[in-house]
């Protein structure tokens, strides 16, 4: 039997992963069962279950994926030189959100990752690792300010970290539950805070 190719076996994974997104986009996790993903997914049990022995391992396995999407872009904006002006480096970090909060958008299947980690210990685990880099970043950015003398000498980089993190999920909350505000309408709420705080 000829053996099957890397990315013939990549491809039908990602294939399942697919139905696997559409189906918890349409149901959510728990109204969706591992026979609806084998039907969007046009394969036989088997075929699923050889990838994902559980619907446990498909949520994870997705939950990476989708929030692996993201920390690139956030990784991308952090390490942009010279290092952006923070209001910068959060516009742009909102408009890398935006197109991710439509009706297929990633961060709508991470507010489910948020809540199924409330109940999976493994997936908990998994979440608090990969939204402590995220705030890790956030940090950074922080710092960098600070050292431009873009926030006030003697600024916390942790507590200011903290904040700019929690700007980015109500963002994405947001344009999820009521639709708005637009990028270009919630950078310039940002950019009148900042000038702001910035004020002698």
């Amino acid at each position: 039997m000829p053996k099957v190719s890397d990315a013939h076996l990549a491809a039908r994974r990602q294939q399942i992963l697919d139905a696997a997104r559409a189906c918890f986009l349409h149901n959510g996790f728990h109204a969706t069962s591992m026979n609806d993903v084998v039907r969007e997914a046009g394969l036989s049990i088997g075929a699923v279950y050889r990838y994902f022995p559980s619907k446990n391992d498909l949520i994870m396995a997705l939950a990476e994926q989708v929030i692996g999407q993201i920390m690139a872009g956030f990784d991308e904006i952090v390490a942009t030189e010279p290092p952006l002006p923070l209001q910068d480096a959060v516009g742009r970090a909102v408009e890398l959100a935006a197109p991710h909060t439509g009706p297929d958008g990633a961060l709508r299947i991470a507010v489910q990752v948020w809540s199924e980690a409330l109940r999976d210990p493994a997936l908990a685990e998994f979440v608090h690792g990969v939204y402590t880099r995220l705030r890790a970043r956030m940090v950074a950015l922080a710092a960098a300010a600070v050292a431009r003398g873009d926030l006030p000498a003697g600024s916390d980089p942790e507590a200011v970290g903290s904040v700019l993190f929690a700007l980015l999920p109500g963002y994405a909350l947001q344009r999820i539950l009521i639709g708005v505000p637009d990028p270009a309408t919630y950078r310039a709420g940002l950019e009148s805070l900042f000038a702001t705080a910035a004020r002698p």
